[in-house]
């Protein structure tokens, strides 16, 4: 029960999302990228996230990173100038989305889940949704 409260709080104050895959535009890009959607007011967990899934893109796909074939972006939902990308991509609050083309895979459950407890299940998460994506 107290497992259950330490990961279900913080999804709902962090107001994460629902793990929804969905197709966003009709580009075609071989470029993968990732974006971390947050509010300004953040809490640990948020901030464990974030910084994890950067990392682990970086150290899964070292290559494709450094060349700007996986790329990674911080976005704040609280500053007006990031709307139009939130609208594009469907976000209406926190969220980690991996996109590549017209493919977007949303995996904000899993990080709510595994970035600060169990951070090789996060990073093998990662790993496969974006060998998915590199398969397409």
């Amino acid at each position: 029960m107290i497992l259950m409260l330490v990961l279900v709080v913080p999804m709902l104050s962090c107001k994460g999302q629902s793990n929804n895959n969905s197709a966003v535009s009709d580009n075609q890009s071989d470029i993968i990228e990732a974006y971390y959607f947050h509010f300004t007011a953040r809490c640990s967990t948020c901030l464990t996230i974030e910084s994890s899934a950067k990392e682990n893109l970086a150290t899964l796909y070292p290559n494709f990173f450094n060349q700007g074939l996986i790329t990674f972006q911080s976005v704040n939902l609280d500053e007006e100038s990031n709307n139009p990308l939130a609208e594009r991509l469907g976000v209406t609050g926190q969220t980690l989305l991996l996109v590549k083309g017209n493919k977007q895979i949303n995996i904000t459950n899993e990080g709510f889940l595994y970035a600060v407890v169990k951070p090789e299940k996060f990073k093998e998460v990662i790993g496969e949704k974006v060998a998915e994506l590199l398969s397409n």
